[in-house]
């Protein structure tokens, strides 16, 4: 029969376990599966409605998903799941996580939310691109009608929940003139400063949206000089999407090898503020934090492990393949945290 809407006794404690050795997809999966509004999606079988009519043979992933989110949700059974279906599609999808080696977590996230968007996207065939001059519109009419643009093509729950926009703002420093680029993003991949002590996520940021100078070979074309000049170029964030997804750069490729920052960022659990990196100071942009991915270990060698807040009680719990295990909310900081995921503050439930 249907789910009940509300958090039933069964549905409100953690989800049952998963059994894996692929411990960055176990990671990403517990992410997901406490993500409010995702949750609610698979367990209403409400993305059976979204299911491409024309792809619906392919859209396997997408089931198999729902399938896996039911299941942790709803078992009556105590033992650890194995996500070995799931596992099968998301390899016909990416063939990259064909096998047992170590993968990333972020790009694992990647390729899994491009693969369920893909799947259910309402828009069935896509419009033949043309190309339309925005250059005399305001910067906010020029974000709209580029957002606009974007949901003519990609428009699913998934991108309801996870896509945001950024806008790039080119200066060049000898006319003064000033073009603005506006894209999609599905996580914002921030800088850590390079430092002995702990540096705040703020800073992260602060180092993410920071004005670049474009100089030498990279010097772009400036539109009114008609020449490549010196420029400026910064972000800034013009949408804010519902679900925020911060990776925290930790590997660097050096010339030799990968190497991994293990600086700890400190990271707010509540009322994260980023109307400062917004383009528009009166937007409502405020995060609450629900889930992390930590990696333990080496560049060479490590293990994924995922820090999750139950999206009906507000408790954390901690999840280690097989083993799920209560923790307190002052755990969650780490210097092992990769991703974050935040949710708006005007959806949180908690």
């Amino acid at each position: 029969g249907a789910i009940r809407r509300t958090c039933s006794p069964k549905a409100s404690r953690p989800p049952t376990r998963s059994t894996c050795t692929d411990c960055f997809m176990n990671s990403i999966l517990q992410c997901l599966s406490n993500t409010h509004d995702l949750r609610d999606y698979c367990l209403r079988n409400t993305h059976r409605t979204d299911l491409n009519n024309n792809s619906r043979a392919k859209a396997a992933l997408m089931e198999e998903f729902a399938k896996l989110t039911q299941t942790l949700w709803t078992s009556a059974s105590s033992e650890a799941i194995s996500p070995s279906d799931f596992k099968m599609q998301i390899q016909k999808y990416a063939p990259r996580f064909v096998g047992y080696n170590q993968q990333d977590a972020q790009e694992f996230l990647r390729f899994l939310l491009d693969g369920l968007h893909n799947e259910v996207n309402r828009v069935t065939v896509k419009p033949r691109s043309l190309m339309e001059d925005f250059e005399h519109l305001s910067d906010d009419e020029k974000g709209k009608r580029m957002w606009n643009k974007y949901l003519e093509s990609e428009d699913s729950k998934v991108v309801d929940l996870f896509v945001g926009q950024l806008k790039s703002t080119l200066t060049c420093s000898e006319c003064g003139f000033c073009s603005t680029v506006f894209d999609p993003f599905w996580d914002l991949s921030l800088p850590i400063a390079k430092t002995s002590g702990e540096v705040s996520l703020i800073d992260c940021l602060r180092l993410f949206t920071k004005e670049d100078v474009l100089d030498g070979n990279e010097r772009p074309t400036c539109h009114r000089c008609k020449t490549r000049r010196k420029c400026t170029k910064k972000f800034t964030i013009q949408k804010f999407p519902k679900i925020l997804v911060l990776h925290l750069k930790r590997f660097s490729e050096c010339r030799v090898r990968t190497s991994k920052l293990s600086t700890f960022v400190n990271f707010p659990l509540k009322e994260l503020d980023l109307r400062e990196f917004a383009s528009d100071n009166s937007v409502n942009a405020v995060y609450n934090l629900y889930a992390v991915s930590n990696h333990t270990g080496t560049s060479l060698g490590g293990h994924y492990t995922a820090y999750c807040r139950n999206p009906c009680t507000g408790e954390w719990y901690t999840y280690n393949d097989s083993r799920v295990s209560p923790m307190s909310s002052s755990q969650v900081r780490s210097s092992d945290a990769y991703v974050l995921f935040y949710e708006s503050a005007t959806s949180s439930r908690l």
